[in-house]
């Protein structure tokens, strides 16, 4: 049956049995919805005047021609905003090309700069530079320890947040945790500044700031020994030799009526927790007990 025709009599209250049927079959969603909502303005009242059918198809019309233009331009705000999206993902990895490497607890990796220059990543530890730009930026941030070995007559910046270390072709250490910076120049110049101090070291020089405090040393080592699995440690607090011990083995340390602060100078390794507890322990006088879930508690007497 003709649809107009069976709205008007619908309208009119006209419908018989077999025109009710057929007008309850119309699968026109967006009609149905109108005429529920807009119901107000057929059925008689005080106050107002009923519209004829040619006005309630006029507004329905007119209001088709609306709903079709929001379905139109929903699908191209969502084409826009994927267009949105990929430009972004394309100039942040096509223009600033960052590249970041981090390492887990008890990992390390080695790293090949653009310039050729390699940087050995200690545990629990990252890098970040831009490879597209490194030319016109050589310079990178460290978050962590590393040991980098600078290609001859390249210079670049190592950033952290406790100094930057400026180097030329040259071979050094810089470890950068909480509290804790230290730079280890084993080859060439490197130019520190951190804070109100500039320094230059020269091969065998260190540079340490713990907890505030700056000390300047001598390294006895051609290169650092955590690149070999050991780490070593000279007057360093047993709480920052047993955080050391964390990176490395993915543990996690408690103590229990122990002195945090007193003073360690030794090493441990890194191929067994066993030997690295008791390399840290017996000097110190302490005792440690190891949890099956990765616990270790150390014990003072």
């Amino acid at each position: 049956m003709d649809k107009e025709y069976l709205i008007k009599k619908w309208l009119n209250e006209e419908l018989i049995d077999s025109e009710k049927q057929a007008f309850n079959k119309l699968d026109d969603a967006f009609l149905s919805q109108y005429i529920v909502d807009n119901a107000k303005y057929f059925k008689a009242s005080h106050s107002q005047k009923i519209e004829d059918f040619d006005t309630f198809k006029s507004r329905y019309e007119a209001s088709k021609k609306l709903v079709k233009k929001l379905n139109w331009f929903s699908p191209l705000l969502k084409i826009a905003s994927v267009i949105v999206v990929s430009l972004g993902l394309y100039f942040t990895f096509f223009f600033n090309n960052i590249t970041v490497i981090e390492t887990l607890a008890s990992e390390k990796t080695s790293v090949e700069l653009p310039d050729h220059s390699l940087v050995e990543l200690n545990a629990l530890s990252a890098i970040e530079f831009s490879s597209k730009n490194w030319d016109d930026n050589r310079a990178l941030t460290l978050k962590g320890e590393a040991y980098f070995k600078v290609a001859k007559g390249k210079t670049f910046d190592v950033k952290t947040t406790s100094g930057i270390v400026t180097v030329v072709g040259t071979q050094f250490n810089v470890k950068q945790r909480n509290n804790y910076f230290e730079v280890k120049c084993f080859e060439g110049i490197v130019k520190v500044v951190s804070d109100t101090i500039v320094m230059q070291l020269l091969a065998g020089d260190s540079y340490q700031i713990l907890d505030g405090k700056f000390t300047y040393g001598k390294i006895v080592y051609s290169s650092p020994q955590w690149i070999t699995n050991m780490s070593e440690f000279n007057a360093i607090p047993i709480k920052n030799v047993l955080s050391e011990l964390e990176r490395q083995y993915d543990v996690e340390v408690t103590f229990n009526n122990v002195d945090t602060n007193r003073l360690f100078t030794g090493a441990f390794p890194h191929d067994n927790l066993e030997n690295a507890l008791f390399a840290i322990t017996q000097p110190m006088n302490l005792t440690y007990k190891l949890n099956a879930s990765n616990l270790v508690v150390i014990h003072g007497k």
